[in-house]
């Protein structure tokens, strides 16, 4: 991976940007105002708020943005599922989406799957002898799009957990007695409605061992980009997304996938991603209105 793509010969000190953060409007542990103050202090030129199939902390984070000079990217995080993979769950940001009233229709049903997901993971958990009340996860929700993470507080709260990676790894993860798998959204419907709203579709953390047979896949379904930069990746990780990135002559995106001040080593900004990333994906959109 060459040092511009990383940032490092950009014409002296970088803002750096990050593009991939979550607020309290999904499972973030900051209300989205907060997120970009964090974003200013770490000097960040750009951040993109892509909380989990909502757009609800967007207009919160927008005017914080312009009160403190940090330009936030509207986004969003979808998970999906591809076809010949369909027992694997994909993660997909629609990032710089213009025209929002197009999409939040869908993101309503797609909240709603997460609301009764977390209704039967509730009644297992009842039923293992933990029994947690929807109101409780619904608090820890705050109004937000529900998710794992905050069933797992709830049980923590309610002391049947030691905290959210015991209420995981015990009870709510992938293939544990209280885990119910998510309704799924086909991948080309996913990248329907990003490109519907105006976005660009961007791989999220697919890790390094991609199949480049899976990625020619993808371009054919009109995904945009790949996510290069993310704390899962190694460096080896990144210059091979970034390689078949170029093969695909897609986009490259990066960012922290930070969740807050609770998120352990992650910090915002950490993955130094170079702001003319930025440019080269609001230039594919315009190529594809053209």
């Amino acid at each position: 991976m060459s040092d511009s793509a990383r940032g490092g010969s950009l014409g002296g000190p970088a803002r750096f940007v990050d593009l991939h953060t979550h607020s309290t409007a999904s499972d973030g542990a900051l209300a989205p105002r907060a997120v970009v103050q964090a974003a200013r202090a770490a000097d960040l030129a750009v951040i993109a708020l892509t909380d989990h199939d909502t757009l609800d902390g967007l207009a919160e984070a927008e005017a914080a943005g312009r009160d403190l000079g940090v330009r936030v990217v509207a986004g969003v995080e979808l998970s999906a599922v591809e076809g010949a993979r369909a027992e694997h769950e994909t993660h997909v940001l629609g990032l710089h989406l213009a025209d929002r009233a197009r999409i939040e229709a869908s993101l309503k049903e797609l909240r709603g799957m997460r609301a009764r997901r977390a209704e039967q993971m509730v009644r297992r958990l009842g039923e293992l002898g933990a029994p947690v009340a929807m109101e409780a996860v619904l608090r820890e929700a705050n109004g937000g799009a529900i998710g794992r993470p905050h069933v797992a507080r709830a049980l923590t709260a309610a002391g049947f957990a030691t905290d959210a990676r015991d209420a995981f790894e015990r009870l709510i993860g992938n293939g544990r007695p209280a885990y119910v798998p998510k309704e799924r959204l086909a991948m080309t419907d996913a990248i329907a409605l990003i490109h519907a709203a105006g976005g660009i579709a961007v791989l999220a953390h697919p890790g390094g061992k991609i199949a480049r047979e899976r990625v020619a896949a993808l371009a054919r379904e009109g995904l945009d980009g790949i996510e290069v930069l993310h704390p899962s990746h190694s460096w080896d990780d990144a210059s091979a997304l970034d390689a078949l990135a170029a093969e695909f002559a897609m986009v490259r995106s990066g960012g922290s996938d930070w969740h807050g001040t609770s998120d352990g080593a992650r910090t915002l900004g950490m993955m130094k991603v170079p702001p003319h990333w930025v440019s080269e994906q609001e230039a594919r959109i315009a190529a594809r209105a053209a």
